[in-house]
C-alpha cells in the first residue's frame, strides 16, 4: 500500500517493513531515464538536497532511504545486506512503473546500486558512483560474536555519539565551512530514534563483502566514477581501481573536494551527468 507522508514523500511496505522514498515527478522528461538516488552509510536522501533540485528540472528522480536509515523502518528482523537493499530498491522502481533507470549511488549507495544492476541490467541503463564504497571485507567473526553481546546497541550509540557528527562531517568535507546547524541537525536526526542502533547491529551481522574484483568484472553497465581527490573515508585508491574493474567505466576527479560529494560539488556533479548521459 502506498502511503503519502507529505508533498514528495511517500512510504511502501517492501519485505516487510516501511521504506522511505521521495518522489518528484517531472511530466516533460518521459523520454528521459528516471533518476534513482541512493545515500551511503550513515547518511539518508538528505544527503543530495542540493542535488536533487537541480536534477528534477530535466528528469523524474527517486531518492530513497535505505533501511534503517533517515525515515524508512527501524527493524531488527529485516535483513540489513546490500543485496537485500538492491532487491527493494528493484521492487519499488517496478512498483513505481520504472521502465529504466540512472542509479546515482554515494558511497555504500554505490554498492547498491551496482547489484541493482546486477540484478536487473534492463532496469538500470547507467551507474553514476560518487566516491562508491569498494573492496571491505565483511565484518570480522570476532566482531559478529561480540554484536549478541547484551546491551552491544548501547555500547554502539555511545561510540556514534562519542564521536559526534561534527567530527564526522568534518572527516567527510575537504571545507569546514560547509557545516552549518542545518547540515548538523539533518544528519544526527535519523538516531534520535532509539530503533537505528539495534538495526545497526543487525548490519553488522548481515553486511556482506563489497563486490569482489571477478563480480565487478560481470558489470557491463555503463558507469560514471565521480571522486573526491581529498576523500578521507574512501581514498581515491578505490576509485582508480574500480575504474580498472569495471569494463565501462569512465572516473572523474575533482580537486579539492572530500567524501561528501553531493553537498560539496552539485553543480560540478550536474554537468558531469549531463555530459554522461548526453553521449
Amino acid at each position: 500500500m502506498l502511503l503519502a507522508e507529505h508533498l514528495n514523500h511517500y512510504k511502501e511496505n517492501i519485505k516487510g517493513i516501511d521504506i522511505h522514498y521521495e518522489y518528484y515527478k517531472n511530466n516533460k522528461a518521459t523520454d528521459r531515464p528516471v533518476i534513482t538516488l541512493l545515500h551511503g552509510f550513515l547518511s539518508s536522501s538528505f544527503s543530495f538536497r542540493r542535488l536533487i533540485p537541480l536534477l528534477t528540472k530535466g528528469y523524474t528522480v527517486v531518492a530513497i532511504d535505505l533501511p534503517p536509515f533517515g525515515r524508512s523502518e527501524k527493524s531488527n528482523c529485516f535483513v540489513h545486506s546490500y543485496q537485500n537493499y538492491a532487491e527493494v530498491v528493484v521492487e519499488l522502481l517496478e512498483r513505481l512503473s520504472v521502465e529504466q533507470t540512472v542509479m546515482i549511488g554515494h558511497s555504500m549507495g554505490g554498492q547498491v546500486a551496482m547489484r541493482a544492476s546486477a540484478i536487473k541490467s534492463n532496469l538500470v541503463s547507467r551507474n553514476i558512483l560518487l566516491c562508491s564504497s569498494g573492496y571491505l571485507e565483511k565484518a570480522k567473526q570476532s566482531l559478529v560474536y561480540t554484536s549478541y553481546l547484551p546491551f552491544f546497541s548501547v555500547y554502539l550509540k555511545r561510540w556514534l555519539y562519542r564521536k559526534g557528527v561534527r567530527a564526522n562531517l568534518l572527516n567527510c568535507v575537504y571545507d569546514s565551512k560547509l557545516i552549518d546547524e542545518e547540515m548538523m541537525d539533518g544528519y544526527i536526526q535519523p538516531f534520535f530514534n532509539e530503533g537505528i542502533f539495534r538495526s545497526l547491529v543487525r548490519m553488522i551481522r548481515d553486511r556482506e563483502g563489497d563486490l569482489s574484483e571477478a563480480e565487478l568484472k560481470q558489470i557491463h553497465t555503463p558507469s560514471l566514477l565521480i571522486w573526491g581527490q581529498e576523500d578521507r573515508v574512501v581514498p581515491l585508491k578505490v576509485g582508480k581501481r574500480l575504474s580498472e574493474d569495471l569494463p565501462n567505466a569512465e572516473l572523474i576527479i575533482y580537486e579539492k573536494t572530500g567524501h561528501l560529494l553531493p553537498e560539496e560539488r552539485p553543480q560540478l556533479i550536474m554537468k558531469d551527468i549531463e555530459r554522461f548521459l548526453a553521449r
